[in-house]
């Protein structure tokens, strides 16, 4: 089982490095990389795309919720928590509103902060039982509902296109990543940002949309092992060998070339 690659996001270096010594402890953690603002974290996320972000509110430059807010346009797969040292509600309901999945308290025990991100991991809501009533009502009200019109297709980044046409040749994860060279990891977490910005449910979808999209080029060099098989009618007739007359010489006894 790979480990959950986390991002920290944290504008004072000493609480950031505190953080990952404890979570590089865990077997099954990874902190792949550290942001020092909301900037950098926009930027660190699509480079690193981890699975879950451990996020800060108040940072230079860019703040923990517009970082949020900015990632998650970008990257709908992306697990967010908020780690923070502030209580206030409109923090709180303005980083659920982002697409925060959860928000803790600086003052949480470590023990409690690798449980909360097993559980992030898994899908589930990483919040404190303090926390849950007052979200609970928000939660309901600000339900996820998809984007009003316009083209979902151009929300798609270079790379998510990339892969795209990669799947819709055929391509399995592993070609995928070694065409991209990237990590299967990173091209799975493509392929969700893909379906989610799409609205489909899976890759045969994701292709099949492709290609009535024109998102991709469905010409090559050769058939790619992703399209239909061509109908017969459309296939070259082989070319045969004349029939010859018999000879009236002596026969080679093998059979015509």
């Amino acid at each position: 089982m790979e480990p959950i690659r986390i991002l920290l996001v944290d504008d004072h270096p000493l609480f950031r490095h505190g953080v990952a010594a404890l979570l590089e402890q865990q077997p099954d953690m990874e902190v792949v990389g550290e942001a020092g603002d909301g900037q950098e974290a926009i930027e660190r996320a699509a480079e690193l795309m981890p699975d879950v972000i451990l996020m800060d509110v108040y940072m230079p430059r860019c703040d923990g919720l517009e970082a949020t807010r900015r990632i998650k346009e970008a990257m709908p797969y992306a697990k967010i928590v908020i780690l923070t040292v502030s209580e206030e509600d409109h923090n709180l309901f303005e980083a659920i509103k982002a697409g925060a999945q959860g928000y803790l308290l600086k003052r949480i025990k470590p023990a409690e902060l690798f449980e909360m991100l097993r559980g992030v991991s898994r899908g589930e809501a990483p919040i404190s039982r303090a926390t849950a009533t007052k979200i609970l009502h928000e939660f309901a009200r600000q339900a996820h509902a998809g984007p009003e019109g316009g083209s979902q297709e151009s929300e798609l980044t270079r790379r998510e296109r990339d892969v795209l046409e990669l799947l819709t040749g055929g391509a399995t994860n592993k070609e995928i990543a070694s065409a991209l060279f990237i990590s299967e990891n990173t091209v799975r977490n493509h392929l969700r940002n893909i379906l989610e910005k799409l609205h489909l449910q899976n890759r045969v979808q994701a292709a099949t949309y492709a290609l009535r999209q024109g998102l991709v080029s469905r010409r090559g060099d050769i058939q790619e092992k992703g399209d239909p098989p061509v109908p017969m009618s459309e296939k070259a007739p082989k070319q045969r060998e004349p029939l010859r007359p018999p000879s009236s010489g002596r026969s080679s006894g093998r059979p015509p070339v």
